[in-house]
């Protein structure tokens, strides 16, 4: 195929061309596992990365691109309460949501040319980029969800589909989720720098996620996880290097060990606050009737009250629970960085070890049908232990190849898997780092440029001068 390179002005020079490769749960604990990264860093040069409250990806990723705080541009965290909706939305993908200067912006004002291709970073559909690659199923009007992807332009599916095969969202989260999704991602990455030319390309790799979180982060899985994801990027690391291309690995939090779910949402029902509505027998968050309610991402919470006068009873329900560390008030949120208008209320910051689930529900059976699958945009906070199937249900594979086959024969399918016990989870992040051997780190293969600590505000200014345009 004939390159579809976007011109240079017609005077100056070309910006370095940069690529920055968003290898999630990176540590420095993982590096010592990863000896293609870990080479990287020893030619050129390493830093510790700070991240932001909550250390979840949409927030980080947000402040990477923008070199604000979620108090600046808005991503309180992977998602909010959307109070002119009256919804708790997750996962959403519009850019507009991102408020502040994008990084390409900035780039734009210097050199006009400058182009730029997103490869599965998050907030990707309507950004100003001249290259997308996003997760985006097939949602059939008979309930069904297929694999595939969104491209801009339209034509990249295509190119990408005839030399990949379909993106593999069955393995980019879930039970099925592993390797074979970065090895996609990785795989059109090579792809856009082989037949663009390009400035910089900004490219999120998820496999880190899963067995860190499913295992914890010591366990001999996760270690594996990390050197099979090394032999990965290994292709496009040399790619980069024959191109004569900057490449920037960065990471967004750390995943440390945990073995303790906290039912926070159930604390606010029994405490008289939170509501739910019933159909068929299924109980569903009511949040525009309860007093308070959280939404639960990872290792921190953020707690909506819908009156002042409930603020005392809140409180008094969430301390004191077993596994909250602290509540952050109006003046803890500006202390962290926080204080937007879409944060709750009060925002809940696990203990170590612990983390927050969404479940409102008091007793199994009254569970919605969703809560046992994989439903990111239904579920009114983060669920990791869609990750597993359920290990107490031993007809769970017979009833997931029974589901597969109905897919096949193109009919109605649930793929009604996920455990309700969430014991199983043994790794997550949100919470502040305990140190930096546990936080995210920075790899630049250019020497000298990054040392010491980086906040993670200050990635954004570091890659405008990586490129030549600060």
């Amino acid at each position: 195929m004939s390159p579809d390179p976007r011109p240079a002005p017609a005077t100056g020079r070309r910006p370095a061309p940069l690529l920055v490769l968003d290898v999630v749960g990176l540590t420095p604990r993982l590096l010592e596992h990863m000896p293609r990264l870990r080479a990287l860093a020893e030619t050129g040069s390493r830093a510790s990365l700070g991240t932001v409250l909550p250390a979840v990806t949409c927030s980080a990723q947000a402040t990477f691109l923008t070199g604000t705080t979620p108090a600046e541009h808005g991503i309180v965290g992977n998602g909010w309460y959307f109070r002119d909706l009256g919804e708790v939305l997750l996962w959403r993908q519009h850019n507009r949501l991102v408020g502040g200067d994008r990084l390409w912006d900035a780039a734009r004002r210097v050199h006009p040319g400058y182009t730029v291709a997103n490869i599965c970073w998050w907030y990707a559909m309507g950004a100003d980029t001249d290259y997308t690659v996003t997760p985006r199923p097939v949602y059939r009007a008979d309930g069904r969800k297929e694999p595939d992807c969104y491209t801009r332009p339209p034509a990249l599916h295509d190119e990408l589909t005839d030399e990949l095969g379909t993106f593999p969202l069955f393995h980019y989260w879930g039970p099925g989720a592993d390797l074979t999704s970065s090895r996609w991602i990785v795989d059109a990455t090579r792809h856009v720098l082989r037949t663009r030319a390009l400035d910089l390309v900004l490219t999120y790799v998820p496999h880190l996620d899963y067995d860190l979180q499913r295992h914890g982060p010591d366990d001999p899985r996760s270690l594996a996880a990390a050197a099979d994801l090394d032999r990965i990027l290994a292709p496009l690391l040399d790619d980069a290097r024959a191109e004569g291309r900057t490449v920037v690995v960065l990471s967004e939090y750390g995943i440390t060990a945990v073995d303790r779910p906290v039912d926070v949402n159930r604390a606010l029902r029994r405490a008289g606050l939170l509501e739910v509505h019933t159909q068929d027998g299924m109980e569903y968050l009511d949040p525009t009737a309860s007093r308070a309610f959280a939404v639960a991402d990872h290792q921190i919470a953020h707690v909506y009250v819908r009156r002042p006068e409930d603020l005392d009873a809140t409180r008094a329900a969430l301390d004191g629970l077993p596994g909250v560390e602290r509540l952050l008030d109006d003046e803890g949120k500006k202390a962290h960085g926080l204080d937007h208008p879409r944060s709750g209320e009060l925002v809940a910051i696990a203990e170590p070890g612990a983390w927050f689930t969404y479940y409102y529900w008091l007793d199994d059976a009254r569970a919605p049908d969703f809560a046992r699958t994989v439903e990111i945009h239904r579920k009114p906070g983060y669920d990791p232990a869609e990750l597993f199937m359920d290990p107490l249900d031993p007809y769970v594979r017979l009833r997931a190849a029974s589901a597969l086959a109905r897919k096949k024969l193109g009919l109605r399918y649930r793929m009604a898997v996920v455990p309700l016990d969430p014991s199983s989870v043994r790794g997550s992040h949100g919470r502040p780092p305990a140190g930096e051997d546990d936080g995210p780190v920075l790899l630049c293969s250019r020497p000298g440029v990054a040392a010491g600590t980086l906040a993670a505000t200050d990635v954004k200014p570091l890659l405008l001068d990586l490129a030549g345009l600060s």
